[in-house]
């Protein structure tokens, strides 16, 4: 069976969670600092804060912010339910927004339209680590008077008009999940560029305690903490962070390497012409964290039977991003609330095989396959 996505893990990192297993020191430590400054220097943001998810750093990220009961978030309903969930875990409302049909990512004039006097942020999210409009929603921002969060869950090592994902924001949330570029098993991470964000955040994620245990472990003289707020158990371990740094060390090689294999993807499909190919607009540079390709009108074969044809040939596929609103924990919330390009792009769209390394043969194998079906049933339909 060819993968949908598999995570890239050597050696080193195996050695390098050993090493601190034999530490002693596998909560929330000194690795878990490192690699936060690293991670801030990659993305060229001011501070970094590991948490032990994407899902937890955007619960943070909307605290942090100030979104709270009555409020209502923009954000795209085209995008794992945590995104929207996030928003819930306040007291908020999310408001979904429309997507381009060639990005996937929350459309800027579906989203102005949608402002209220009960609008505090918009939440936009790079889809599959394609770069969203990042100045046109800083635009409507200002404009409003908004604040900005970035779901960059995909995003490691995509980047914006030159500069990395994580530095174009206040608050940017990333995920190192096993479906990511780069992994910790689960983790995540938020940059800002505000000093009170990065002492709060901090503070939230570690039950509200003011002083954590490292500080305490490492002090000469008695401390006594204080739990100043009601915070959270959201810490990642210095295991991860072991795993984590040497994944960082890889990531530019990683997205290099996804590159090409996109691009050979593309240069197979070009000339299709009832499928849309990924698009890559001025100034974005996507990591392809995912692949995804979109049946046209016309298509001579549906979206489920090409899955399950590729299926047939030991290919594992996914379909297209969920769109939250359509699942049952939004029904109450939706009513009324039409999307019509998401929902196009979640019922007819695929997510193609995609890792690092991924054989040459196993590529061929997959645009083979792909191609073969396709063409089958458009001979098929033509007699």
């Amino acid at each position: 069976m060819i993968a949908i996505a598999k995570p890239y893990l050597t050696n080193a990192e195996a050695q390098a969670a050993y090493d601190t297993i034999l530490t002693g020191w596998v909560t929330q430590g000194p690795k878990v600092e490192e690699f936060e400054k690293k991670f801030a220097l990659y993305t060229g943001a001011k501070y970094a804060v590991a948490v032990s998810n994407c899902t937890t750093a955007l619960h943070l990220a909307m605290i942090v912010a100030g979104i709270g009961e009555g409020d209502e978030v923009l954000c795209p309903s085209l995008s794992y339910i945590a995104t929207a969930n996030a928003v819930r875990y306040v007291g908020a409302k999310p408001i979904f927004v429309d997507v381009e049909c060639d990005t996937y990512n929350i459309d800027p004039i579906d989203a102005e339209k949608k402002i209220t006097p009960k609008t505090k942020a918009i939440l936009i999210v790079h889809q599959m680590g394609m770069p969203a409009n990042i100045n046109a929603f800083r635009i409507l921002c200002n404009k409003y008077n908004l604040k900005l969060i970035e779901d960059a869950a995909c995003a490691a090592g995509s980047s914006y008009k030159g500069d990395r994902i994580g530095s174009n924001s206040s608050l940017v949330c990333f995920s190192f999940h096993p479906r990511k570029v780069i992994t910790t098993g689960e983790g995540g991470m938020i940059t800002t560029d505000r000093g009170d964000y990065y002492q709060r955040l901090k503070l939230l994620r570690q039950h509200g305690m003011s002083v954590n245990d490292r500080v305490r472990h490492e002090a000469k003289d008695l401390i006594f903490e204080d739990h100043i707020e009601i915070g959270y158990n959201y810490r990642m371990t210095d295991i991860q962070a072991a795993v984590g740094i040497k994944q960082l060390e890889k990531l530019d090689w990683i997205v290099d390497e996804r590159r090409k294999i996109a691009a050979a993807y593309n240069k197979a499909f070009k000339n299709v012409p009832f499928i849309q190919l990924p698009i890559e607009k001025k100034g974005c540079f996507s990591n392809y964290q995912s692949y995804c390709i979109c049946l046209k009108n016309g298509c001579p074969i549906d979206r489920n039977t090409l899955m399950q044809g590729l299926l047939d040939c030991g290919i594992a596929t996914r379909r297209g991003i969920m769109t939250a609103h359509r699942e049952t924990a939004y029904k109450d919330q939706s009513i009324n609330v039409t999307l019509p390009v998401s929902e196009n792009l979640q019922d007819n769209s695929i997510i193609l095989p995609l890792y690092i390394p991924m054989q040459e043969r196993d590529l061929k194998f997959v645009i083979d396959a792909f191609l073969g079906m396709v063409h089958k049933k458009f001979q098929e339909v033509l007699i």
